[in-house]
């Protein structure tokens, strides 16, 4: 074998060994991703039933519901379209409240119920992160165009 052949044997053997070690880091970086999705989302089954995601939207007002325990919290999260009941056993944030952005991590239960591992909440009045804001824009849209579709 000559030695140009001998090289291009090397170079060829590099590449896909680069190429594995490249395809194995983007499969580990893909299982550690968390999508977001809005309830209108979730409602519709687009969410993974037996993965961590995020779920955002607005806490829908007199639906914050405490156990006897003091740390688990039943509220619902809404997009304007869909609601969503949420469950988190913890402490929530201090800026939690009604009718105010929130974005929970967690995994999709029994019954449709989201089953909060982490609640985040905004971090000043005007604040809403922005998949929030885009979900709620989206469910707006629908919204509109159900009402301009039942007008014909």
């Amino acid at each position: 074998m000559k030695a140009r052949h001998k090289r291009m044997m090397f170079i060829v053997v590099g590449l896909v060994a680069v190429a594995a070690i490249a395809a194995l880091i983007l499969n580990a970086l893909q299982s550690n991703i968390n999508h977001f999705f809005s309830p209108t989302e979730v409602v519709a089954n687009q969410a993974p039933k037996d993965r961590t995601f995020r779920l955002g939207g607005l806490v829908e007002v007199d639906s914050v519901k405490r156990e006897d325990d003091g740390l688990t919290v039943h509220f619902n999260v809404t997009d304007s379209a869909e609601v969503v009941t949420v469950k988190y056993t913890g402490i929530l944030p201090d800026l939690f409240s009604e009718s105010q952005g929130v974005v929970a991590q967690g995994k999709l239960g029994t019954g449709g119920v989201f089953e909060a591992e982490e609640v985040l909440a905004k971090h000043d009045e005007t604040y809403m992160p922005p998949e929030v804001a885009e979900a709620l824009e989206k469910a707006e849209g629908m919204k509109d165009a159900a009402a301009q579709g039942a007008a014909k």
